[in-house]
């Protein structure tokens, strides 16, 4: 089973580069890797074209500022079976596709997500939200879906059938962000269980928390998620006052 890495890249070139190298050292035998330059004005493009000797690497250029505008170009190049989401400041170990892929040999699983690790937060907080994530989000993943409300998975840190994600019409660039993940996840549980792993942990920036403020961002999460749980629109003033939330 071949597995596509997607990586948006809005002026990331102070992260990317550790990215894309975490991305193309994975043990799995079968990826490939596309990032997309989604209008960057620094040096993300020059930063990421210093990879194109490797053959696994592609990137692409899509000009729609967003970030489900550069996932819906990385689907359209994706020639894999599955696509896992990569945020362009994450850092996954080395066998974070090799941990995801035997669960798509159940035929009744269409995606799965993980833990964040914010690793350049201070050790409290960081160690807070992870633990949070570990043993919280599984349980409320598991009850949404037996309650039939709809699912969940991490943006950044997120495997999805690439056939079922089609079937669904791709991603809704109608959304920006704090809604754009849950949103993915409903469409998708149309045709699957969703699994969260608290083992499939990927390293990510704090830097939003840092540059906003915790409660500012968790305001803003759950009262996406909340609204969405309850079968209404989000507010398009919540998920369009930033395009790219990084």
């Amino acid at each position: 089973m071949k597995i596509s890495i997607i990586i948006p890249a809005y002026n990331e070139e102070k992260y990317v580069a550790k990215t894309v190298d975490a991305a193309l050292k994975q043990t799995y035998p079968d990826f490939e890797v596309i990032v997309v330059n989604n209008n960057s004005t620094d040096g993300t493009k020059t930063v990421v074209s210093q990879y194109l000797s490797d053959s696994r690497l592609s990137l692409i250029d899509e000009p729609k500022q967003g970030l489900l505008f550069a996932r819906n170009a990385g689907l359209a190049h994706a020639t894999g079976e599955v696509l896992a989401q990569l945020d362009a400041d994450c850092i996954p170990d080395h066998d974070w596709l090799a941990t995801a892929a035997p669960y798509f040999e159940k035929q009744d699983v269409v995606a799965l997500s993980g833990p964040y690790d914010y690793f350049d937060a201070a050790w409290y907080f960081r160690y807070f939200m992870l633990l949070n994530q570990k043993f919280f989000f599984g349980f409320m993943n598991w009850f949404i879906q037996k309650r039939k409300m709809g699912a969940f998975l991490i943006g950044g840190n997120a495997f999805i059938r690439t056939e079922a994600l089609r079937k669904a019409g791709g991603y809704n660039t109608d959304l920006a962000f704090y809604a754009e993940d849950i949103d993915t996840a409903c469409r998708v549980a149309k045709f699957g269980k969703i699994m969260y792993l608290s083992n499939l942990v990927v390293k990510t920036s704090a830097r939003r928390f840092k540059q906003q403020g915790f409660f500012t961002i968790q305001k803003k999460y759950n009262t996406a998620f909340f609204t969405m749980m309850r079968g209404r629109s989000v507010d398009q003033k919540l998920t369009t006052e930033t395009v790219h939330p990084r």
